[in-house]
């Protein structure tokens, strides 16, 4: 006979399921084609928006603020498991107040369009991540990311930039080419004209 935690702790965890997921995706403003795993968390969950075609992945969390803050995804977004969104941060300041007790900073997250997050990743309130940025796993995004950019760290920094395509890198380097090709022939062009010069002067002085 089974005991009856078992029956109990089935039952917290379906309640808490229905608490931060299935009540919450009602909630969500979501665009066509989104998909997420059974276990994403949300909370505040009629203040987030998430684009056609994103995916969440397993244990993801994503919080707006009680208030004001705000979470907003763009389309064809990839998030790995465990990424942690929030548009809402306690206040630390020192004193008899408790952490927990203290005003919440709520400013709304907002990540572009295309944008990796790796898993594990963590973005703070106010923060927003540009269009097509590479994000890696483990790093903690404080400040705004550029587009097309490569992330990481404690906390986020640029380490680099996404490669463009085979024939775009191609063609920039035909251009890089010729543009010196040109310049070396004007240098060659300019040498050859001074010379003709001084060989003038040498022959008028003679």
């Amino acid at each position: 006979m089974l005991d009856v935690r078992t029956y109990l702790h089935a039952f917290r965890l379906a309640h808490f399921s229905s608490y931060s997921h299935v009540r919450q995706v009602r909630r969500l403003q979501l665009g066509k084609g989104v998909s997420m795993a059974p276990n994403v968390s949300f909370r505040n969950a009629e203040r987030i928006s998430i684009g056609a075609g994103s995916h969440l992945g397993e244990h993801s969390v994503i919080w707006a603020g009680n208030s004001t803050g705000r979470v907003v995804i763009g389309e064809k977004c990839l998030f790995a498991p465990n990424v942690t969104v929030t548009a809402s941060n306690y206040g630390i300041v020192q004193g008899d107040v408790a952490i927990m007790d203290q005003p919440k900073d709520e400013r709304d997250v907002v990540i572009g369009d295309g944008a990796w997050l790796g898993a594990n990743v963590v973005v703070l309130a106010g923060v927003t991540i540009g269009e097509g940025a590479v994000v890696a796993a483990g790093a903690v995004v404080t400040k705004d990311l550029p587009a097309q950019c490569i992330a990481g760290g404690v906390p986020a920094k640029v380490i680099g930039t996404r490669p463009l395509p085979a024939s775009e890198e191609s063609a920039e380097s035909d251009a890089a080419d010729a543009a010196g090709t040109s310049g070396a022939s004007a240098l060659a062009e300019a040498a050859d004209a001074a010379a003709d010069a001084d060989a003038h002067a040498a022959e008028a002085a003679a």
